[in-house]
């Protein structure tokens, strides 16, 4: 019998061991396979043949694993090169590899795509389990490893607005993740309890931002007395287009952005006279495993484990995704969807979930974001 490999690429989340794990436990139990195997570091794995044994790993080390944060086996964000796919086919045959997975965002299902064609002629069967923080797949309603992210945004929002209001002297903007779409920002509004609690302004890159307006709604909220608190996303984007903050260093489709909670930061203090400062989460906002939610694990699992039994079905270019069929209560329905659908295609926040002056998000979106966190948000305590 053959071999079922998974593969990582792109950064990875708190749930992504999550996925892998229901993956492996899916080929084992179908008795199709003769082991599995990881990649190890992503494609480059599979180019150099480097894998390691998961079918080794007995339920104990697969418990311990699912709840890990990062990759237990590494990822990337190798450049594939055309000539790549079929290197990667061959060392796949060569391995005893029959079935392989792929996991990541619409850049690794691009790569996905492209090895399944590679694949097809070998009798190698290449299929797809999503995974982003960023939540920009198109198609499905949401990837695992964005509700996590989007209850580290809220936790952290919920903590730092405590913070600003028990000593009101400063604007705060706390910048989250989000190269072309605003998701992780927007979810750092599902913190607030009541009208006026924190972030007083979302901006996200779906919105050009507007100096003017901004500045002028931060003063209005400043004078409220309370300090105010403002939720960016990274790749926020000026009136031309360009990114507020340039990018600092580019590698293929990996943008790493100048800080724009600083420059944000630096303008309150040049053009309003107010104290402010920055802050900016960084990686610990999708690695964070002891705030990720409850339900993204669940899924993530799940995913794996459709993944991997369409695959060993011989249904090959097809990524497992989830479709939503109610809010409340919320239900998600599996779906396996053609790869070549997601394929480098984002998926940008819907005019629907943003408020009207681009400063903010709807109850729509928190209607649709709220059951992800998978329950209530850590207790912060009363206010006297």
């Amino acid at each position: 019998m053959p071999k079922l490999l998974i593969a990582h690429g792109g950064a990875p989340t708190a749930v992504l061991n999550a996925s892998l794990c229901g993956a492996v436990e899916a080929a084992r139990a179908s008795g199709r396979v003769d082991g599995v195997l990881g990649a190890r570091g992503g494609t480059r794995g599979i180019l150099d043949g480097s894998f390691a044994d998961l079918g080794a790993l007995d339920a104990q080390a697969l418990a311990r694993i699912a709840g890990a944060p990062g990759s237990c086996i590494g990822t990337s964000r190798t450049p594939l090169a055309p000539e790549d796919y079929p290197r990667m086919a061959q060392s796949l045959a060569q391995a005893g590899v029959g079935y392989a997975l792929l996991t990541g965002g619409n850049g690794t299902m691009d790569a996905c795509g492209r090895l399944s064609q590679a694949c097809a002629p070998l009798g190698i069967v290449v299929g797809g389990i999503p995974k982003t923080i960023d939540n920009d797949i198109g198609v499905i309603d949401h990837a695992p490893g964005y509700a996590s992210a989007a209850r580290f945004a809220a936790a952290s929002m919920r903590h730092i607005a405590r913070d600003v209001d028990s000593l009101p002297i400063h604007v705060c903007i706390v910048e989250y993740m989000g190269r072309n779409a605003g998701w992780i920002a927007a979810a750092s509004a599902l913190s607030r309890r009541a009208p006026g609690d924190a972030p007083h302004l979302v901006l996200t890159p779906e919105v050009p931002f507007d100096e003017a307006r901004f500045l002028a709604s931060v003063e209005a909220v400043w004078r409220r007395g309370r300090g105010v608190v403002v939720a960016v996303s990274e790749g926020l984007r000026g009136p031309d287009g360009a990114p507020l903050a340039p990018p600092v260093f580019q590698s293929g489709r990996a943008t790493y952005y100048g800080d724009v909670s600083a420059y944000l930061t630096r303008l309150v203090i040049e053009r309003l006279g107010v104290k402010a400062r920055s802050e900016k989460p960084g990686i610990l906002g999708r690695c964070c495993a002891e705030l990720a939610s409850p339900l993204d694990r669940e899924e993530a699992r799940r995913m794996g484990a459709l993944a991997a039994r369409a695959v060993l079905e011989g249904r090959g270019g097809l990524m497992a995704g989830l479709l939503r069929t109610s809010d409340e209560p919320y239900a998600c329905e599996e779906t396996l969807v053609p790869v070549a659908q997601v394929m480098l295609r984002e998926r940008l926040m819907p005019e629907a979930f943003l408020s009207p002056d681009g400063m903010d998000v709807t109850d729509a979106f928190l209607r649709w974001a709220r059951p992800l966190l998978g329950g209530p948000l850590p207790d912060d305590g009363p206010v006297l």
